[in-house]
């Protein structure tokens, strides 16, 4: 069995490109989020599927190597997206994007 087919059919958005960003890997979810687009998209510049401003943000983010986190509201239904550097034996290797669905009231636990 593939180590990896577990993210196929994960509940979330899954991609993730090299550090120039071609996109390499692309789960359902992720595949369902850009249907308009032509679904798997392997193989395209990440810049393609992405319009300004967001493109310079992202080149932004992938040229300082940081985390971007934040929430979304996409047809009533709100998102949480975390793209962050991905590194594989310690060097960058590119961008890894997850996008998740949130409930409309997500509880809150402090735990020391």
């Amino acid at each position: 069995m593939d180590e990896h087919q577990w993210i196929k059919e994960f509940p979330g958005a899954v991609t993730v490109c090299d550090q120039n960003g071609i996109i390499l890997e692309m789960n359902d979810q992720s595949a369902n989020m850009f249907q308009e687009r032509g679904g798997k998209l392997q193989g395209l510049s990440l810049w393609d599927c992405h319009p300004d401003p967001a493109r310079t943000k992202l080149t932004l983010l992938m040229e300082q190597r940081k985390s971007n986190v934040y929430t979304i509201e996409k047809k009533g239904l709100k998102k949480l997206v975390y793209q962050t550097p991905w590194y594989k034996g310690g060097q960058y290797s590119g961008f890894l994007e997850i996008v998740l669905d949130l409930p409309e009231v997500i509880p809150h636990f402090i735990r020391d």
